[in-house]
């Protein structure tokens, strides 16, 4: 594995300091299908720029959890301009990290990454819980002729017969993808945005317990008013503290094997954005390790 000194990585933490890693950050900034607003090719690179920002004490862990975790990057490479070449890469590098039992967290790039993020996952699962936060199902068939496109994504996750999803803040969906919701009612979760009040966490608790979980997480699953470095902001999304006591759930009752974060499109000079996405990923990483 090829990867960056810890002072360029994530976390940029001070090459002097040793350690095992347990997690490997893959940047993969890829964009084709994009149909709105642009620029998710650079949201790996100002994740990792701004998650030298993020401070290394938690004081809700109470400790500095980079130091129990071990968190590498791996330094950028190309990407292909094909979707079918470039998934199939990114499936590849999953399955080298997870043949060395490490934990892969992949940031995007536009959402269309994932189902080659989890191909391995699936693979290797007799049955993949995918957690979905998103404003969007992606449960179309294709979208602009693309069936890989960023708005199929769960729908290509959901080819594997072994997973199933849970969805988080979904506030658009197309007529087109609702007799598939139907038909798919036994996998296919929705815990939509609008009934935010009368969320059953605790229903949702016994679902996912002992369930071997992946999360994807699109960044316009959060309100727009929080995250409008996105290709398609949407009103009516998550806050910051309502999705990590979602998270937080999760990674105590479930196994968290895997995860992407995908979709931010830096805004210059706008940085609050890009750490949100870098504190985000810090957190995902300390519940798994650490709760």
């Amino acid at each position: 594995m090829n990867y960056l000194p810890n002072k360029k990585g994530f976390l940029g933490v001070d090459n002097k300091f040793n350690f095992k890693e347990k997690v490997v950050i893959v940047p993969f900034g890829l964009e084709k299908t994009v149909s709105y607003g642009g620029g998710t090719k650079n949201g790996p690179k100002e994740i990792i720029k701004a998650s030298h920002q993020v401070e290394l004490y938690d004081e809700e862990l109470n400790c500095e959890p980079y130091k129990k975790i071990g968190i590498k990057t791996l330094r950028p490479f190309k990407i292909d301009k094909n979707i079918k070449t470039a998934l199939k890469k990114i499936s590849d590098i999953n399955q080298k990290i997870l043949r060395k039992k490490l934990f892969p967290m992949t940031f995007g790039g536009e959402h269309s990454i994932t189902p080659g993020c989890i191909a391995p996952f699936a693979n290797k699962h007799k049955k993949l819980l995918l957690l979905h936060f998103d404003a969007h199902a992606d449960l179309r068939q294709s979208y602009n002729g693309e069936k890989f496109s960023h708005a199929s994504a769960i729908r290509r996750c959901l080819d594997y017969k072994n997973v199933s999803v849970i969805s988080f803040g979904i506030r658009n969906i197309s007529q087109s993808e609702i007799p598939y919701l139907k038909k798919n009612s036994s996998r296919i979760k929705i815990y939509w945005a609008k009934d935010k009040p009368k969320w059953n966490l605790k229903k949702f608790k016994k679902i996912i317990k002992n369930k071997t979980v992946y999360i994807t997480f699109d960044v316009d699953g959060f309100d727009s008013s929080i995250m409008p470095a996105t290709g398609t902001p949407e009103p009516g999304g998550l806050f910051w503290d309502e999705t990590l006591n979602i998270i937080k759930l999760v990674a105590k009752n479930s196994n968290i094997v895997g995860a992407d974060i995908n979709e931010l499109a830096p805004i210059k000079n706008f940085n609050s954005y890009n750490f949100l996405v870098a504190k985000l990923a810090y957190k995902i990483l300390s519940y798994k390790f650490l709760l």
